[in-house]
């Protein structure tokens, strides 16, 4: 059995974020999927396509680290910026392209710069599987 193909919609979370976010894709590929724009691993610029998780609590992010130090070593949360400069990694081997990049699929995760793990908690849609 497949997994689900991911797209705009998709809920994520980032290990360091204290709140969800939702996947944005644009819809480059001309590709939809339950009526939405499906995603691929290329989905995963900054504030463009992966939205703030509300606040960040990864000491290695620096605003962090300066906040907290400024409240002499107490974990100090600080407004989460993502930092996602690599495409995310498949959750599988790559079995259907999407504009000439592997789909997105909901096993699939991208690493933060600050050290977060961004995971998508629901997929979008659960009717088109990536076999």
């Amino acid at each position: 059995m497949g997994c689900p193909q991911v797209c705009s919609g998709a809920t994520l979370q980032c290990s360091f974020g204290v709140a969800p976010s939702v996947l944005n894709v644009l819809p480059v590929n001309r590709t939809l999927t339950s009526g939405m724009p499906a995603a691929n691993l290329m989905d995963h610029i900054p504030l463009v396509n992966i939205p703030t998780f509300g606040m960040c609590q990864s000491p290695a992010n620096p605003i962090v680290a300066a906040a907290t130090a400024a409240a002499l070593g107490v974990l100090t949360p600080m407004p989460c910026i993502p930092a996602t400069a690599a495409p995310w990694i498949s959750g599988g081997p790559p079995t259907m392209l999407l504009g000439s990049m592997p789909s997105l699929d909901a096993n699939s995760t991208l690493i933060c710069t600050w050290g977060g793990v961004i995971k998508i908690v629901v997929p979008g849609q659960v009717q088109m599987l990536i076999p």
